[in-house]
């Protein structure tokens, strides 16, 4: 089993690369988003590596981040998700993003990646919801979910103070007796809407405004 190839790009596809390995020509599937990031031919490169082996074939899919793996790997759980399809949502939407999209239950942000329907969109956000919510929030509760192809500017205060005030909001809201996938959707929703500048206090009472609704 492959789990990383570490060479020098060798030629690109439409959603290929091939990875040059001692002379040995690799080729692994990645998102568009991950080919974009990749270097120009004959550049060094290392990539982690999802073998799926079938039948007719053997396909590797590639990453840069140990972040895009698992999440290609959680999405391909869900009925009617398949690998072409986790690689189109790799490539609309980033691990934080993906975070947010699903603790928030945004199915329609999910609608916008070709391939994914409202049903299927509504089986992502309700079967990852409760995994997701077991994830470090990091600054995925503060960010604005752009649709496909629109920029996302950053926000230099969507730090580690943000991730403290999220973390601790979802806490107090657990310790009321909530679940926490929903209360960790209640915080991304809150946090998105307020801002990184949000405190621990404004996102409980948001939070809960969110909950009641």
């Amino acid at each position: 089993m492959i789990a990383k190839l570490i060479g020098s790009v060798d030629s690109y596809g439409e959603d290929w690369v091939i990875v040059n390995v001692g002379g040995v020509g690799y080729l692994v599937f990645c998102s568009a988003r991950t080919l974009r990031n990749l270097p120009t031919e004959g550049g060094d490169i290392a990539l982690m590596i999802e073998t799926h082996v079938r039948e007719d074939h053997i396909h590797l899919y590639g990453f840069q981040t140990q972040t895009e793996k698992s999440w290609f790997n959680l999405l391909q759980t869900v009925q009617g998700v398949g690998a072409k399809v986790a690689l189109a949502v790799l490539a609309t939407f980033g691990g934080d993003e993906l975070t947010q999209i699903v603790a928030a239950g945004d199915k329609t942000a999910l609608t916008r990646v070709s391939g994914i329907g409202p049903k299927v969109a509504g089986r992502i956000v309700s079967e990852l919801k409760d995994k997701v919510a077991k994830m470090d929030l990091g600054s995925a509760a503060f960010q604005k979910v752009e649709s496909a192809g629109e920029a996302k500017s950053e926000d230099p205060k969507s730090d580690g103070g943000a991730h403290v005030a999220a973390g601790d909001a979802v806490s107090a809201l657990v310790n009321l007796g909530y679940n926490r996938a929903d209360a960790f959707g209640a915080v991304a929703t809150a946090g998105r809407k307020l801002g990184p500048d949000a405190t621990v206090e404004q996102l409980i009472t948001a939070g809960l405004k969110e909950l009641a609704a």
